[in-house]
């Protein structure tokens, strides 16, 4: 993704990189919204999306779209993989480093330029599980 140069930082838009900053959550723009109106009462929604998609696209921090129709947002712009429930559609940062070697060579026969990669684990979160081993009716 290529960096914006010379991004204005506005008021609300360092809040909100502050506020996403804090948290390890992987929080969605609603879930955004709702932490950066303690801060700053009067901001929108649609100013929250707005500077997402903009810190977003400058590269300050990433926007996760995953396998869910909900996009959350990481402001941990360290390489690192995440770990999803698939059951609710949590996001957390997977313990590891991304030791994975990709031959870049093979992708040579594809008409496709390779820009970066992703590495997404999927699972059933603890809190799924519990709710799960009390129900057991509840398909997995």
């Amino acid at each position: 993704m290529q960096k914006r140069p010379n991004l204005r930082m506005t008021r609300q838009r360092r809040v909100i990189l502050e506020e996403l900053r804090k948290v390890n959550t992987h929080p969605s723009a609603d879930e955004i919204y709702e932490i950066v109106r303690k801060r700053l009462p009067r901001i929108s929604l649609g100013t929250v999306y707005r500077n997402l998609e903009i810190l977003s696209d400058s590269g300050d921090i990433q926007k996760l779209e995953t396998g869910c129709s909900l996009k959350r947002f990481d402001g941990n712009l360290s390489e690192h993989c995440h770990i999803r429930c698939v059951r609710c559609d949590r996001i957390a940062d997977a313990p590891m480093l991304p030791e994975l070697e990709i031959d870049l060579e093979r992708f040579d026969s594809t008409d496709f330029e390779i820009i970066g990669h992703r590495l997404e684990f999927l699972g059933v979160c603890s809190i799924c599980s519990d709710k799960s081993k009390r129900d057991p009716n509840r398909e997995l």
